[in-house]
């Protein structure tokens, strides 16, 4: 598996419905999940603008506040909403941390290691296998195996500014690695493989949700 790059800082699949409301932690909107080996995977980017407690997450779209950020907040790619209905909503690792619960009710975000059991399920061409087929830049190296339909939202930097949409798929994982960093996964789109690599957890990184 060829390294991630740093955040500033096949299988057919069963595709079914899962329940979480966007926006929301409510249930019942149909949004897509997909199974790959033992494991379900919501299908698409987390775009909710609560935690699990109804508590609301902050919006913050001034790269200074962004940059001083301790506490879990979310935006949209360079702020738009156009980009937010393309690739969902991309959130600090505070967010992803907040002990209220970032997930909608039955899942959670994805540990270190249940990344790196998503790659071994995969096995073969794993980044090409999760990405979808549209979307990248130029279209390359991206066949969708999975159903995981993986979209490059690009990503926030720690510091504010926004890069690599069209590019870049960031997700968080839950597991920290030192008090600035946590891990997370990369698909790129000339690359075959996932990447895994530390990104700093001010940084704005989408967010996939795994069943419980």
């Amino acid at each position: 598996m060829k390294k991630g790059i740093l955040f500033i800082g096949a299988l057919s699949a069963l595709i079914f419905f899962a329940s979480y409301k966007k926006g929301t932690h409510s249930v019942g909107d149909g949004s897509k999940t997909v199974k790959i080996g033992k494991q379900v995977w919501m299908a698409e980017n987390l775009d909710v603008e609560t935690y699990r407690n109804g508590d609301s997450i902050p919006q913050v779209k001034s790269p200074e506040a962004w940059e001083k950020l301790k506490t879990g907040a979310w935006c949209y790619f360079e702020n738009k909403t156009e980009y937010g209905l393309k690739y969902g909503k991309l959130y600090n690792w505070y967010a992803v941390n907040d002990p209220r619960g970032l997930a909608p009710e039955g899942f959670h975000i994805p540990s270190d290691k249940e990344w790196e059991q998503l790659n071994a399920d995969v096995e073969e061409e794993v980044g090409a296998s999760l990405k979808s087929k549209k979307g990248w830049k130029e279209n390359k190296l991206a066949s969708n195996h999975t159903g995981f339909s993986a979209i490059p939202g690009g990503y926030r930097v720690s510091k504010g500014p926004f890069i690599h949409e069209g590019i870049l798929a960031c997700f968080w994982s839950s597991t920290s690695k030192t008090p600035i960093e946590a891990w997370g996964r990369t698909l790129k789109y000339d690359y075959v493989d996932m990447g895994r690599d530390a990104g700093n957890k001010g940084s704005g990184l989408s967010v996939r949700c795994i069943e419980d």
